[in-house]
């Protein structure tokens, strides 16, 4: 399971052996401040559902866990195929989503079936959907409304069954008025959209995260435990935390490696200005 999923506060956290990220993005999220508590109310909602999902929200905050527990709070039973935008290619970007059949280039001596393909009966995330050129995000659409795709190469078209949860970490509307993002597209997915909040407006979030990743850091470094004092209590809660949670986990890691007593000082935190 990529999450744990522990009680009171919640706490939705990718399992210590993931090592596929496709970004730099949180590792954990709590739902404890009482905006993330709004959140995690509409998160179940959109998991029981059949919709489409449109997450937005900063670099960091957390938004493959909530793609993530959206599959799994849903009835499909197919898997959960993570893909980053950014990373596909323009000159096959149609192979790499829909597939190809073998002999389709030059260049492709087998069949694959594509991320697509891949997700067959499950949910297909896209990191940063924007990424998508306008020709991609036409055939995005068409597959996503007609149910089928085309292999690149192939004589005919294959149904499948894909639900679509896209991120975006910034405001796709906008991108719509400028012309840069599908408007169709845009209306599509935004029919289950989920906004997720940065730390900085979620302060009560962040005592419990950084309790989480100390311990985190401790039992994976096998050091003691040391305590967060007030002094450095304070400085965590009114830091603005402009990378959000991989941030904030990368600042109790560095304080864990300098501390040299039982207590986390002030001086111990790496926030650059």
């Amino acid at each position: 399971m990529p999450f744990t999923h522990k009680g009171t506060p919640a706490l939705l956290a990718f399992a210590d052996s993931e090592r596929s990220p496709l970004s730099i993005r949180a590792r954990a999220l709590v739902f404890v401040d009482p905006r993330s508590c709004q959140v995690r109310e509409r998160l179940d909602e959109l998991a029981a559902g059949p919709l489409p999902v449109l997450i937005q929200g900063e670099s960091g905050t957390g938004k493959e866990l909530l793609a993530r527990q959206i599959h799994q709070g849903s009835v499909r039973s197919g898997l959960f195929v993570a893909v980053s935008c950014s990373a596909i290619s323009q000159a096959y970007g149609e192979a790499e989503l829909f597939g190809y059949v073998a002999g389709a280039h030059s260049s492709l001596s087998s069949s694959r079936a594509g991320w697509f393909g891949s997700a067959h009966g499950g949910t297909l995330y896209l990191e940063e959907v924007a990424d998508l050129s306008l020709a991609l995000q036409a055939r995005l659409l068409t597959a996503l409304e007609t149910g089928q795709v085309m292999r690149v190469g192939g004589q005919r078209p294959l149904p499948v069954d894909v639900r679509l949860v896209a991120a975006t970490s910034f405001d796709l509307s906008l991108a719509v008025k400028a012309g840069k993002f599908n408007r169709r597209l845009f209306d599509y997915l935004d029919r289950g959209h989920l906004s997720l909040p940065p730390l900085r407006e979620r302060p009560a979030d962040i005592m419990p995260l950084a309790q989480y990743f100390l311990e985190l850091y401790c039992t994976r470094l096998e050091l003691p435990l040391p305590q967060i004092g007030a002094a450095t209590r304070a400085v965590l809660e009114s830091h603005n935390w402009p990378g959000n949670t991989r941030e904030l986990e990368n600042c109790i890691h560095f304080a864990l490696l300098v501390c040299e007593n039982d207590e986390i000082l002030p001086n111990h935190l790496y926030l650059p200005r």
